[in-house]
């Protein structure tokens, strides 16, 4: 990732922000390391301007979607999620030598329709990199990604059989490795464009 200037930002904003992995890192979705991921995000999720608030981990990657009040407060909460991240990992499988392969790469959002695509696309995301062709995916029973929030986020269509309810996902939040959202453009703004689907394959 080339060192270009970060854009700035002084008001609460959501991020879509990728973390990669060093080579020769062992899988993120590597159900130990799942596990200890989330039980490390659900003791720092939050804190002064900043919230993690979904994720999803792949292979070599992860995705985030959080909220900063600013530039600095990004800067700072990142820091704590990459180490609490990178130990988590470390603590899992003996690992030593970075974990995070470079700086994160980050987007902001600023309009419904952002956020909209960018939780659709991190939630998804295991669907999106499936090696199954992806109508023979839509046609399996849809389950929620264990390796992101998706269990905790209260946005999705409701079907029969398929996911559960929003109170159901929300049961035991005081232990959700996420932070509820404050802005209102991923309380309520991102609405507008209707409920995510769980068994969409992101583009």
């Amino acid at each position: 990732m080339r060192h270009l200037p970060r854009e700035k930002f002084r008001r609460p904003l959501p991020t879509h922000v990728t973390l990669r992995v060093c080579e020769g890192v062992p899988s993120l979705r590597t159900v130990a390391i799942v596990h200890e991921i989330r039980r490390s995000f659900a003791v720092g999720c939050e804190r002064p301007g900043f919230r993690l608030v979904q994720y999803s981990l792949q292979g070599n990657h992860a995705h985030l979607v959080v909220e900063a009040t600013d530039q600095a407060a990004l800067g700072r909460g990142m820091k704590s999620v990459g180490a609490r991240l990178a130990r988590a990992v470390n603590r899992m499988t003996g690992h030593r030598g970075p974990v995070l392969a470079e700086r994160y790469h980050h987007r902001l959002l600023r309009t419904p329709r952002e956020v909209h695509r960018a939780l659709r696309y991190v939630l998804l995301n295991a669907r999106k990199h499936s090696v199954v062709k992806r109508a023979a995916l839509r046609a399996t029973k849809i389950l929620l990604d264990p390796a992101s929030s998706a269990q905790w986020f209260d946005g999705w269509k409701m079907g029969k059989g398929t996911i559960p309810s929003a109170a159901e996902s929300a049961a035991g939040r005081v232990h959700a490795p996420v932070a509820r959202a404050r802005t209102w453009l991923l309380t309520t703004g991102w609405r507008r464009h209707g409920l995510l689907d769980p068994a969409e394959v992101p583009g």
